[in-house]
């Protein structure tokens, strides 16, 4: 043992609390998900990168489709990368479904498909951190790693009354070394459920359960009623906005679809060609007689005209999508062509017949206007 856990170990040190949360998660934790009750390393990393930043109830059908189409490690790292893309849209954060393929890939190719069950080895693989890496093997192989998701920091901040923001440097650091120091001797698996259920049933965001929780005598939030100032959130910052202008180009029953770049806002994905990409909305002392929304007719027809003659085109009603970081309003026009032009094979570009959308790699926001194209057409 090093002796920052050593030093960990003696300030912070309280075998009541792990005593109590395993208690509670065996009567009142949950159970029955689908990725609980077994020891397949392959199912527990793929519902702890789907749950990243996703709640339970939304992962769920993803889950299961998922592994209707990969049903082992093996079939998703000779999957093309595509067909992953394809089944992870509209869950979001699409850069994990990018890690999660090349994560697969790495596991077959170095440690012969099967899961490390070291949690430093674990958390060296694409898109695995160290809080996930010590679930996959806690849950996976019992091995004693803490955990350190938003749910484990609300009920550390609360529990013990830390009254610093979680984000920052040295706070995350001192609750690191308390998780750390709270790890039960036996039970990993149960303590480690245990801190994910109460955060995400008892101990929420808003209006925890406080009557309920186990942890209610000794919740230093609780009783100094400091439970919605615990934790301390992140200072605020004007959420800045972006436009972009898109073009539903419709020619024989069939959409143009551009792909995206590998990285970036939707990498990978199929989308709408742009005029000009995602730009921002101009501030107040801009120039308010001109609708950043708006294209003219010379631009569309510039826009156009490698895939074919324009014949007419409508602008339809914006649709706004809000990022992590900033929020998009979409301005799509519909554009008919008179003729289609033949394009050069290997771009980027490709002609999707509308009745395929709904099996299409599309960013949410994309395949839901597309949808509602394909019913009026």
């Amino acid at each position: 043992m090093t002796l920052a856990v050593e030093f960990a170990r003696d300030d912070f040190h309280d075998p009541d609390f792990s005593a109590t949360l395993m208690a509670w998660q065996k009567q009142h934790g949950r159970h029955t998900l689908p990725w609980q009750n077994t020891r397949d390393a392959y199912l527990i990393w793929l519902s702890e990168i789907m749950l990243q930043q996703t709640q339970v109830s939304a992962v769920i059908g993803y889950y299961q489709r998922f592994l209707t189409r990969f049903p082992d490690l093996a079939s998703l790292a000779a999957a093309p990368v595509e067909d992953v893309m394809a089944q992870w849209s509209g869950l979001g954060y699409y850069t994990r479904a990018r890690n999660l393929h090349k994560c697969a890939q790495r596991v077959v190719a170095e440690y012969g498909g099967v899961f490390p069950n070291d949690p430093v080895l674990l958390a060296d693989l694409p898109g695995i951190g160290r809080s996930t890496a010590a679930a996959i093997a806690a849950f996976s192989s019992g091995r004693r790693a803490a955990i350190m998701d938003g749910n484990v920091k609300r009920v550390l901040a609360r529990v013990y009354g830390v009254d610093t923001y979680p984000g920052e440097r040295k706070t995350e650091e001192m609750m690191w070394r308390r998780a750390e120091a709270l790890l039960p001797e036996q039970g990993i698996e149960s303590y480690t459920q245990g801190l994910m259920d109460m955060g995400a049933t008892l101990c929420t965001r808003s209006k925890p359960d406080c009557a309920r929780c186990p942890m209610q005598p000794r919740c230093v939030a609780y009783n100094t009623g400091r439970t919605a100032e615990l934790p301390v959130r992140k200072p605020k910052k004007a959420s800045p906005e972006k436009h972009a202008i898109m073009l539903l180009i419709i020619d024989g029953g069939a959409v143009l679809l551009e792909q995206r770049p590998p990285t970036g806002i939707w990498g990978g994905l199929l989308s709408l060609p742009e005029l000009a990409g995602h730009v921002a909305v101009p501030d107040e002392d801009g120039d308010e007689s001109k609708d950043a929304n708006a294209a003219t007719d010379d631009e569309l027809l510039r826009a156009v005209e490698p895939f074919g003659a324009m014949e007419s085109s409508e602008r339809l009603n914006t649709v706004t999508h809000v990022f992590t970081h900033y929020k998009l309003h979409i301005a799509p026009y519909r554009i008919t062509l008179a003729q289609r032009r033949m394009m050069a094979a290997q771009t980027a570009y490709v002609w999707l017949p509308l009745a395929q959308l709904g099996d299409a790699a599309l960013p949410a926001p994309i395949k839901k206007l597309l949808l509602e194209l394909a019913g009026s057409v």
